[in-house]
């Protein structure tokens, strides 16, 4: 099975840039309702994935300072707890869900290392759901 079967590409995917601040992470996060983002840097490429828990910590561990200030923090500067780690577009199979086994997404990448979309977790558990039932049928017949 190739792996672009499961991408969704890049333009459907709601990604920020490292230079987004936390208020735009938020609001977009929000509107989206997305627990998590991939961050997509100036030249394509992928730069990690900002959580919402990634963004309540800041907020929680500045709180001293007004919140505008909290608000107006790079995306760039802020710890990122979780460490989705991206494969390439010709990768096995295995190795797809092996790593959705433990991330929400896939970070896909191209042969020169460009982010070019997303496999969500959903998605390789029912194609092997379907694959693993069809396999059950097969036997009872």
């Amino acid at each position: 099975m190739n792996i672009g079967f499961f991408l969704l590409p890049k333009q459907e995917v709601k990604y920020l840039s490292p230079d987004a601040t936390i208020r735009q992470a938020i609001e977009k996060m929000r509107h989206h309702r997305y627990t998590a983002a991939p961050l997509i840097n100036g030249d394509g490429k992928y730069a990690g994935t900002i959580t919402e828990g990634d963004l309540l910590w800041v907020i929680m561990d500045n709180r001293e300072q007004p919140l505008d200030t909290i608000m107006n923090l790079r995306l760039k500067d802020i710890p990122q707890r979780v460490k989705n780690i991206p494969i390439y577009i010709n990768a096995e199979m295995e190795d797809l869900i092996a790593l959705s086994s433990d991330q929400n997404f896939i970070p896909v990448m191209d042969d020169s290392g460009y982010f070019i979309g997303i496999v969500r977790r959903r998605d390789v558990i029912k194609y092997c759901s379907s694959q693993l039932f069809n396999k059950k049928q097969e036997e009872n017949i």
